[in-house]
């Protein structure tokens, strides 16, 4: 069975951080990405924006607390978690998130400053240089709603 995630989108706001009593650190992003929607019938675009809770631990939070702002552009790889809790009013509760186990900066080099920009990853694992970067990033070729790049931001991606 299989339980990934892949999002590449805008964070909405600033990381909330948080260090737990046993001293792990604990992020947690607001993290948007938009799809256009193209009726041929109607000839218009239409956008939606799906809004994800994103959770880091340790090594990723470090670097999402360091790095990451609002409005950064944010690649994470993960897996679906619902937690389920009682609130104050004993209803039953549930909150879906996204517990990344890997996070790369995106965009251009003002919006990470003092980030490497070489498709480096912030997972468990690092990655080396000489690997062939974000593989998994790429579009479906029979996408037909894919945007592609202005050819000026095409020198800044970080692969």
């Amino acid at each position: 069975m299989v339980n990934k995630v892949i999002l590449i989108g805008n964070v909405g706001m600033d990381p909330e951080v948080r260090t737990l009593e046993g001293g792990a650190k604990m992020v947690r992003l607001r993290v948007a990405t938009t799809e256009r929607i193209y009726n041929r019938q109607t000839q218009e675009t239409r956008e939606h924006t799906e809004w994800h809770t994103v959770m880091l631990w340790r090594g990723l939070a470090d670097v999402a607390d360091r790095y990451v702002r609002k409005g950064s552009q944010v690649y994470i790889e993960g897996s679906i978690r619902t937690r389920e809790w009682t609130d104050k009013d004993n209803n039953k509760r549930y909150s879906t998130e996204i517990l990344a186990n890997d996070m790369r900066l995106l965009g251009r080099r003002a919006e990470n400053a003092g980030m490497p920009m070489d498709g480096t990853t912030y997972g468990a694992a690092p990655r080396p240089q000489a690997a062939a970067p974000a593989a998994a990033v790429q579009q479906p070729s029979g996408n037909m709603n894919a945007v592609p790049a202005p050819e000026d931001e095409v020198d800044d991606l970080p692969f």
